[in-house]
């Protein structure tokens, strides 16, 4: 099962789970988005209509998934930015981030675990994959939200892998840098929306708010290919035992090294510093 399917990494490991012809379950909210995975794969990805805002539409697709047997892997992929100044950013914005990032990534997960200890039941693997961030290690300006909840992710993460360890479930997180997907320009979008209520935001932030939309910009145009992300994603699903964390890409093993080394130098990097 894959959430998040109709971009980006979400539809790149969609397309590869099917080329090795594994049966997916897919996510996703919009018609055209089911149209074109069913255009794409056929009978191979079986499409879920899911708003992972909405706790009766999660658990509609759990019971979907839980009636059609053993489950042998999630990819908890879905998630949004929603860029703004946190000291203006309204709280429901604020929530919206956190239940797509986090508290969805939870809800789903609860909902097919049942699934996947059938397949341990029945002595074959099962695993949990989260699609973290570089952003859940570093955290820089306007993007408070989208960080909080990819932090939080992190320590989510953690606690699953400590509690599914006895039941022979690994817990996984991939923590992608840049990648080139759709996500860059709907935060842009959302970010930009969002900033037209709050001019007194956009005149004292006006220096970060251009910089975090040149980097948009920037990662949109050259950050890695989702397919990348996706092979990272099947080692993982594959492997006899997974590690517990993947890094993906360069920048993503700069920052995390910087992360380690030295706060002076990150806030430095994120402009952060008072």
């Amino acid at each position: 099962m894959v959430t998040g399917a109709s971009t980006g990494i979400g539809r790149a490991t969609v397309a590869a789970l099917a080329a090795r012809g594994v049966r997916v379950w897919a996510t996703v909210r919009t018609d055209d988005d089911e149209r074109a995975l069913h255009d794409a794969h056929g009978d191979a990805v079986r499409v879920l209509r899911t708003e992972l805002t909405d706790a009766g539409s999660i658990e509609a697709a759990g019971a979907a998934v839980r009636a059609d047997g053993p489950l042998h892997g999630l990819v908890n992929n879905a998630g949004a930015a929603l860029p703004a100044p946190l000291e203006y950013v309204p709280l429901d914005v604020f929530r919206r981030q956190l239940e797509i990032n986090l508290v969805a990534q939870l809800a789903v997960t609860q909902q097919v675990l049942p699934a996947l200890r059938a397949s341990r039941d029945q002595g074959t693997r099962a695993r949990i994959v989260m699609i973290g961030s570089i952003g859940g290690r570093i955290a820089g300006p306007m993007l408070g939200g989208y960080h909080a909840s990819k932090f939080a992710l992190v320590a989510l993460t953690d606690t699953l892998r400590a509690e599914l360890a006895p039941a022979g479930i690994p817990v996984v997180l991939v923590e992608p840098g840049a990648v080139a997907t759709a996500i860059w320009e709907r935060g842009r979008s959302a970010g930009d929306a969002l900033l037209e209520r709050l001019p007194a935001a956009r005149e004292r932030y006006a220096a970060q708010i251009d910089a975090t939309r040149r980097s948009a910009e920037h990662n949109a145009a050259h950050g890695a290919a989702p397919e990348r992300v996706a092979d990272v994603v099947l080692t993982a699903l594959a492997a006899r035992r997974p590690q517990p964390r993947y890094l993906v890409g360069r920048d993503a093993r700069i920052a995390a090294l910087l992360g380690r080394v030295s706060l002076r130098a990150v806030r430095r990097v994120t402009a952060a510093r008072a």
